[in-house]
Formats: C-alpha cells, sequence, structure tokens
C-alpha cells in the first residue's frame, strides 16, 4: 500500500526526510553553529529576549544595524520540536555588516504545542517586528524573511499569511523571503519517525502545507536548497517553485541539508547574494 507518493514504509520516508543519519558530521555542524552564535551574540549589539507574545518561547533575538535598516526575520530549523533561536545568532553578523538589521524568532516546540501554533507564534512575531521594527532602527516597510528546514516551512507559511485580513497589516508586510531546505507538503510526516512528536492529523497537513497556498502576488520569493541533499527535499523545493508562480529555484551545488545553511556566513556565496538581494528590495 503507498503512504505517500511511492512510498510504501515509514523506512522508505524516514531514509528521505530524516537528513541527520545522511550527513556524518551533522552533530559537529549543530556544535559549530552553538559556538559561533554565541560568539556573535557577544560581538555584536543585540536586544535579547524580546518578548512578542504572553509565553516564555515567544522572544526574538535583535540584531540592530545602521538606521534606517532593512531587517530580515529569520527562523530557525529543527522539525518543529527541537533547537532554538540561540544557536542560530550565528546568522546575523554578515547581514549586520551590511546594513540589515536581523531579528531571529523563537518559538515553542512540539509535542507541546501544534504546527498550527507554532505558524501562529512566528505570524505574531513578524506582526510585532512590523508595528517595532523603529524601536530597534529597522524599516518596517522592508522585512523580509529566511528560514532552514522547519524555518524553510515556516518562511512559506508566513508569506502566505493574509496580513490584512487576520492582522490588520498591510498585505505586503513582508517584501521578500528565501525559504531554505524547506518542507512544503507535510503529508510524509504522519508516517515518519517525527509523527509521535508531530501528532499531525490531516487537518493540520492540509492547514500548514504551503503547497497549496500562496503569496500576496509580486512578492519576490527564492526557494533553495542543497544540491547534495535528498531527492525528496529537492523535489519539494522544486515543487513549491512550480506552485507558486514567479518564484526562484536555487540550488546549492555540493551543499548538504547542514552545510547549505553555512553559505549564509559566507558573503561571497549565491546564497548570501540572494538572501542580500532580496532583504535590501
Amino acid at each position: 500500500m503507498k503512504l505517500y507518493r511511492d512510498f510504501t514504509s515509514q523506512e522508505e520516508i524516514d531514509r528521505e526526510y530524516n537528513p541527520g543519519p545522511a550527513v556524518s558530521d551533522s552533530a559537529a555542524r549543530i556544535e559549530g553553529w552553538t559556538a559561533r552564535s554565541a560568539a556573535a551574540r557577544a560581538s555584536l549589539p543585540c536586544r535579547l529576549g524580546v518578548a512578542y507574545g504572553p509565553t516564555r518561547d515567544e522572544y526574538l533575538d535583535i540584531f540592530p544595524s545602521a538606521e534606517p535598516a532593512p531587517v530580515h526575520v529569520f527562523i530557525h530549523g529543527g522539525y518543529w520540536r527541537r533547537f532554538t533561536a540561540r544557536e542560530h545568532s550565528f546568522v546575523a553578523p554578515p547581514l549586520v555588516a551590511a546594513g540589515v538589521a536581523v531579528v531571529i524568532v523563537n518559538y515553542a516546540l512540539c509535542p507541546a504545542v501544534t504546527i498550527d501554533e507554532i505558524v501562529r507564534q512566528v505570524r505574531a512575531s513578524i506582526a510585532w517586528v512590523r508595528r517595532n521594527a523603529a524601536s530597534f532602527g529597522g524599516d518596517p516597510e522592508r522585512i523580509s524573511v529566511s528560514g532552514h528546514s522547519a524555518g524553510g516551512h515556516l518562511t512559506a507559511m508566513a508569506l502566505a499569511t493574509d496580513w490584512q485580513g487576520a492582522y490588520d497589516l498591510p498585505a505586503d508586510t513582508l517584501k521578500a523571503g528565501l525559504p531554505i531546505s524547506g518542507l512544503f507538503d507535510l503529508a510524509p510526516f504522519p508516517y515518519s519517525f517525527l509523527q509521535p512528536a508531530l501528532q499531525l492529523d490531516w487537518g493540520q497537513v492540509r492547514r500548514n502545507s504551503p503547497i497549496g497556498l500562496s503569496p500576496p502576488p509580486g512578492i519576490p520569493v527564492t526557494v533553495a536548497v542543497g544540491g547534495s541533499e535528498s531527492a525528496e527535499f529537492r523535489r519539494q523545493s522544486a515543487a513549491l517553485v512550480e506552485a507558486w508562480t514567479g518564484s526562484r529555484y536555487l540550488e546549492l551545488p555540493g551543499c548538504n541539508h547542514f552545510t547549505v545553511l553555512e553559505e549564509l556566513e559566507r558573503a561571497g556565496s549565491p546564497l548570501f547574494a540572494a538572501l542580500l538581494d532580496l532583504a535590501r528590495g
């Protein structure tokens, strides 16, 4: 019996969607992120733990730049069930040096909350940024968003938000987006190793699959993925580009699911160039 597309077992799905075991140094990569993030917080002016909602997990780490700066919001990954904003401060230094303020979003994790609630928190964080950007020298008219892995999914969900109807904000609150190695069709995950933590039902799958949604017209979107990632990660990114008319596909040769994010630290990389172009507008 087929579970998802041509997959007939959890083992087949997990091989495509569990990147940690497929990358021999994944744990060391994450340790490096943590160390470089601590160094970034020590070296850059920052406002840490700024609340955007009522719970302890709803906070932002803000790295200002020269005023008035375009604002870039970054959403961390971890398959909606691990990590925090603090392991991802390392994405800030190159952007701040280029004159872009950086806001890194923290959110509650599954299974304590559902993916519905995580999406709501991310949207609420961006609404806070729009309304409060001037408080840290940011330009509320120039807000872009990116995220990695589950953060790539949340980036797409943020881009597909009805900002006018739900938040009384301009439809183009987000001026551009860059999902990196994201998940845009959640249908395989009820059959995967993630289900005990995610506890997805089919209503959540439908509501939170960006492949069936769309951003406001005219919003520039680049969908990035590593060239050495699994066939399914690459297919999901290509499928979103096909579904979202006008978006652009960017494959980073030789990058796996972990090293692709580190391309944001290299000011000369195609991924950083794409992000900076989107952030500056």
